[in-house]
């Protein structure tokens, strides 16, 4: 490991980009620790206590911890995912956008990402007004109101902040993805996460200590955490190779040699969207019941608590509907099928066409299952792990994808740039 580093360290290249990736994260930290003007932060800290397990827990996950605290960053890149999301679902959906993703090349790809940056100042612009509003209306459980001084001033003063903090955070991760290391947008989240990571694990050595939690769930919930990294990694690099033939073709005057290659298809090639779309689907009508106080909104807040069965059923449920659903907007078998077409190339033993578009859908078919199980196992074993042990467990299903995923991700983009290195200094000396 320490030789693998040095090899890294020795390349010129990598460390420009490793030092522009760590000033960029600085930066983002930075903002981290600035909170918004007009706020109570005391009152803040003690209002966001009793937000377990609402929609803004959830996305407090996702902006690593900025969003109870406030500060500058506290949409983090929520609204671009967001964004990015709505534009994958609009593509299929609108014949003309799906026209200039296909067959516009270059050009269709930047406007298609244009279009995702105006979407992204509209989700961040509703998100922030909603805050701000919603934050003026809010008093602590000590009864100290959040914001002192509400009004006009407040809430245009939140908007812009946050909307322009959030497209500045979209420019960092574009600079990250240009000049630093993997995509800018996931390490962004990826930093966000792990940030929390220390606090969590200072609380929990603390409960140790205190004798709140046992020697034998310390160790377990360890061996659980290792167990839920190994089975990602291997669920993550896992996929299901399709054999594909390409025949002799005639170019010209010369003769091309056909070959032999795979069609490389995810195990879980949906990722960790189906998990984020069913929690914002279970949670957000619990936020929204939660501010009602009436017995039967009460009674439907405490059915959806996330300890209960009717909302893990729920969970598991939209969790397999959402993963053939998205998988199925990643993935086209019509599209495959006649671009394996008019490439020459087929599937031996398989017709080209209609017969590959059947073969290509009983594949994702069975592919979009085995990963809807993972992501099942993945999301509903930390809530019992949790409960049974009586560990406060930070290292759930959504965190664990995306910490590990990012991870992954930018480890092979490392290892490639190591390769292209080593093969562009091999080719230069065969050149003199």
């Amino acid at each position: 490991m320490v030789e693998y580093i040095k090899q890294l360290l020795a390349l010129e290249d990598f460390r420009k980009r490793f030092l522009y990736t760590l000033l960029m994260f600085a930066i983002y930290r930075l903002g981290s620790h600035i909170p918004l003007p007009g706020i109570d932060t005391t009152a803040l800290e003690d209002f966001f206590r009793s937000f377990q397990g609402t929609i803004f827990y959830l996305y407090d996950i996702f902006s690593g911890g900025n969003l109870g605290r406030m500060t500058l960053f506290a949409l983090g890149v929520m609204p671009y995912i967001s964004a990015s999301i709505m534009m994958q679902l609009l593509t299929v959906a609108i014949p003309e956008l799906q026209r200039l993703a296909k067959e516009e090349g270059d050009y269709g790809r930047y406007k298609i990402n244009q279009y995702t940056r105006y979407l992204t100042v509209f989700v961040a612009f509703v998100q922030s007004l909603g805050i701000s509003v919603w934050l003026q209306n809010q008093v602590s459980p000590r009864g100290f109101p959040i914001v002192p001084e509400s009004g006009l001033v407040f809430t245009l003063t939140t908007v812009i902040a946050l909307v322009s903090s959030t497209m500045f955070l979209v420019w960092v991760g574009d600079r990250i993805t240009e000049k630093g290391i993997g995509n800018g947008m996931s390490l962004l989240i990826f930093a966000g996460i792990v940030a929390n990571f220390p606090n969590a694990s200072i609380r929990v050595v603390e409960m140790l200590r205190n004798g709140d939690l046992s020697p034998f769930a310390f160790v377990g919930a360890i061996i659980f955490v290792v167990a839920v990294i190994v089975g990602i990694v291997f669920m993550q690099e896992a996929e299901r190779r399709i054999p594909v033939q390409y025949p002799r073709r005639q170019v010209g005057r010369h003769e091309v040699a056909g070959g032999s290659t795979y069609l490389p298809i995810k195990i879980n090639p949906a990722g960790v969207i189906p998990i984020i779309f069913a929690q914002s689907l279970l949670i957000i009508p619990s936020t929204v019941i939660g501010f009602i106080n009436h017995p039967i909104a009460r009674m439907f807040h405490d059915a959806f608590n996330p300890t209960t069965p009717l909302y893990n059923f729920l969970y598991v449920l939209f969790i397999v509907f959402f993963t053939y659903f998205y998988t199925a907007v990643l993935i086209n078998p019509v599209d495959v099928a006649d671009n394996l077409k008019k490439g020459g190339a087929f599937v031996p033993g398989v017709r080209p066409g209609q017969d590959t578009q059947k073969l290509l859908e009983v594949i994702i078919n069975r592919l979009a299952f085995i990963g809807s199980i993972f992501l099942s196992v993945v999301a509903i074993i930390p809530i019992f792990i949790s409960l049974w042990l009586k560990v406060p467990f930070y290292f759930g299903g959504t965190t664990a994808l995306i910490v590990v995923g990012v991870a992954l991700d930018t480890l092979s983009k490392i290892e490639a740039q190591m390769i292209q290195k080593k093969y562009a200094g091999y080719m230069r000396r065969r050149v003199r």
